[in-house]
């Protein structure tokens, strides 16, 4: 009787134990916070979801077992569950789309987002989804204060918040880095179209004057950061595109990270007709970066890219074939079939090192240069650019007047060798040869030194309140020898600022969990080219200042609805004083002049939400936009007066309505709505763009075609209404020979793309 009593108990203990219920716990990786809504799926699909309290159970005979956890704004995590008598703890790490608590890297003491006494915008992979990756630059025209001028894929000026708009032909007063190395030129041009989209891990953008930062740049900054390879496997990828206008595109990919390493390269080819006559593209390029753990407290990242180019010119049109004729080209553009074409390479190096528990440094060391040759009606130009330089960052944890800090102090410097000349383009002695090397006009060469000495602090008030002041120190110098002695004019000469002191100060406070008010106060400047520093007679101009400006700004960023819903809205007012204008004296000359004030008011805001609609599936719906109150404040220019008047180049508002819906199936769709406001073309307002929207589709489907090899199609359509609209403007255009001046720059009509991808994991 007593063996068959015990056997009856083991039976009732084994049984018990098979049906026993193990217990999970999902934790955020950054804030321990619990989890709720987590999927959990396992081989055979959907097992169950998290409660409030982040806990979800799982039988005993369902275990041990692979599952897959899912939750809005996390990574999904592929782990292996074992049986346990005790709770389980599981963390999520947060995705680069859980905005609020993304750590800002482009700061100089690291901060999460939302705790930022800044207008930061963030430019994600889901981002670059959205788009059909021919020109990285279409992504910034989803941020709330941005605008591109896109003549074409290599025509394009970025403006934020009305900085930089009155440039001609390319983007200026803006500094932007790649992975810490700079892109800006020493004397302030930017070119990031050539940079391609599928080498990127996001981009950050801060949003007026940061030269506490980063030196001279009056509009902003923008920092692009290269892919890093994130699970420990080795990857292979291939991708090929088709699309109107005989667009191709094909990637190549390759990656590996071990624990100790990663290495990621590709290399992409883009190639295109143009939607317009005389726009034929071809752009190469190659990327390779990866870090390297050197020992226990120090590691050591690199960086090499390479670019080839040869885009042709279509140039702007007059209103009349703007009208009728928008696919020609510029008639003297097309004759001279006018290109740019360059060799540009950029080589760098990081080593970062915790000198002491509390202290560490970062110091990088670049080399770029770039080697041009332009073809184009009124002459043909040719360029050689070398900048080599160093900067070094310490950060220090520290207490001050027994609060928590952290100050972070360094310096900057680099140097740049450019060469340039021009030659005359002969083209209308041999019709329909296109642009011919003739005789020598110029020959000129510069050295230019730039550097910046910065520092900020950082203070914990509280758990709720910190605050942050910084400064920056900038010295610009450049050194100009004329070496064409053909005629009476000599360049040649030595031309300095006087050092430029940069304060900002910024606090945020949190009113309520997850939400942060915030408000700054900062200064910034441009210092002048050297085109813009030339008389008509080709002498320096000594009285030249640096254009300087000082930003107030107040905003608020916060959570709502348990972190689906995420919303900023900042309010700035930027006053600058020196304006710098380039005013035209010739076909291909520009003479600088400090002419008056503008005043850039303005408003932007952004709301984001996310929502799961069953198991594994989320939509997230967004608006962003902005609405600009930009003018001249005092503004004399050639004996008229233009105060008051808007500022050209810059839309009165920008809206943005889209929808992103992806799922664990492999189904992803992303739809997005566009309005752009008018306008104004030049300085007297005398004539404004009408306004236009524009209506963007893409999905696509991810799936296995075996467990390492997965297979990802995908297609979408630009400007769904086929809207006829001015996708760029020269501002202030003038028509010489009696012609109309050439305002205009068509954008694309209704067009479409498709391509497909795979990648193959070992």
């Amino acid at each position: 009787m007593e063996k068959k009593l015990l056997a009856l108990l083991c039976l009732l203990y084994v049984g018990n134990l098979f049906s026993q219920e193990n217990q999970f716990k999902i934790l955020n990786a950054k804030t321990t916070k619990a989890v709720e809504g987590a999927s959990i799926s396992g081989a055979s699909g959907f097992v169950t979801i998290s409660n409030s309290n982040g806990v979800f159970s799982i039988d005993s005979e369902n275990l041990p077992g692979d599952y897959k956890i899912s939750a809005l704004g996390f990574e999904v995590l592929e782990i292996n569950l074992k049986t346990s008598v005790s709770l389980q703890e599981i963390y999520l790490s947060p995705t680069s789309e859980n905005l609020s608590e993304v750590l800002v890297r482009s700061t100089m003491i690291p901060k999460t987002l939302r705790k930022v006494p800044a207008a930061v915008n963030l430019i994600t992979e889901t981002d670059f989804n959205r788009t059909d990756a021919t020109n990285v630059l279409e992504t910034f025209n989803n941020v709330p204060g941005m605008y591109v001028n896109q003549g074409a894929l290599n025509t394009n000026k970025i403006n934020i918040r009305g900085i930089g708009a009155r440039s001609q032909y390319s983007t200026n007063r803006i500094q932007a880095y790649f992975d810490g190395i700079p892109l800006t030129t020493a004397e302030g041009e930017l070119t990031l179209d050539d940079f391609d989209q599928e080498s990127l891990d996001r981009i950050e953008v801060i949003k007026g004057p940061t030269s506490s930062i980063y030196g001279a740049g009056l509009g902003g900054s923008i920092n692009l950061y290269s892919k890093e390879p994130g699970k420990e496997e080795a990857r292979l990828g291939v991708k090929t595109q088709y699309g109107s206008f005989n667009t191709q595109k094909q990637v190549y990919q390759a990656s590996n990270t071990t624990a100790n390493s990663a290495l990621f390269a590709t290399f992409s080819n883009l190639t295109s007709d143009g939607y317009r006559d005389n726009g034929n593209y071809d752009r190469k390029s190659a990327l390779v970066n990866g870090t390297l753990k050197t020992s226990e407290n120090g590691s050591l990242s690199y960086l090499a890219n390479f670019t080839r180019l040869k885009a042709f010119i279509p140039s702007s049109l007059n209103e009349d074939d703007f009208l009728n004729n928008p696919e020609t080209a510029a008639f003297t553009w097309g004759s001279a079939q006018g290109y740019e074409s360059y060799d540009r390479g950029l080589l760098g190096g990081s080593y970062t090192h915790s000198l002491f528990d509390n202290f560490s440094n970062t110091t990088s060391i670049f080399l770029s240069f770039r080697d041009a040759y332009e073809p184009r009606p009124f002459n043909i130009l040719k360029e050689e650019r070398v900048s080599a330089g160093v900067r070094t960052k310490f950060n220090l944890n520290t207490q001050i007047f027994e609060l928590p800090s952290e100050i972070s102090f360094g310096a900057e410097y680099y140097n740049e060798w450019y060469e340039t000349g021009t030659f005359e383009n002969l083209y209308r002695d041999f019709p329909d040869e296109g642009s011919v090397l003739g005789d020598r006009l110029s020959n000129n060469e510069q050295d230019r030194n730039y550097a910046n000495f910065f520092a900020q602090v950082n203070l914990e008030f509280s758990e709720k309140w910190n605050m942050e002041a910084g400064f920056n120190l900038n010295t610009t110098s450049y050194s100009l020898t004329d070496l064409y002695t053909r005629d009476d004019v000599d360049q040649t000469g030595d031309y300095g600022f006087d050092p430029v002191f940069s304060p900002r100060i910024g606090t945020s406070y949190e009113i309520g969990t997850g939400k942060n008010i915030f408000a700054s106060v900062s200064h910034g400047f441009s210092t002048p080219t050297v085109a813009e520093t030339l008389t008509p007679d080709g002498r320096i101009n000594t009285n030249l200042e640096p254009e300087t400006g000082i930003n107030y700004e107040a905003g608020f960023k916060g959570n709502w609805l348990q972190n689906k819903l995420y919303t900023e809205v900042s309010v700035f007012s930027i006053q600058i004083e020196d304006l710098l204008v380039a005013q035209r004296v010739g076909e291909d000359q520009y003479v600088g002049l400090n002419a008056g004030k503008t005043s850039h008011n303005g408003v932007e805001f952004l709301t984001n939400y996310r929502f799961l609609v069953g198991p594994g599936i989320s939509i997230k719906p967004y608006v962003n936009g902005a609405i600009n109150f930009f003018e001249f404040k005092e503004f004399v220019n050639n004996d008229e007066d233009f105060s008051g008047n808007k500022l050209p180049g810059v839309p009165k508002y920008t809206m943005n309505l889209g929808v992103d819906i992806q799922s664990e199936s492999g189904f992803e769709f992303y739809g997005n709505f566009r309005n752009v406001g008018e306008i104004p073309l030049d300085d007297a307002n005398s004539g404004y763009t009408d306004q236009y929207s524009l209506l963007n589709f893409k999905a696509g489907y991810t799936f296995n075609v075996f467990q390492d090899l997965n297979l990802n199609l995908y297609g979408g359509v630009n400007n769904a209404l086929d809207e006829h609209y001015a996708a760029s403007v020269l501002t202030n255009a003038v028509g010489f020979g009696g012609s109309a001046p050439r305002s205009f720059y068509p954008g694309n009509p209704r067009n479409y793309y498709g391509g497909v991808q795979l990648n193959y994991i070992f």
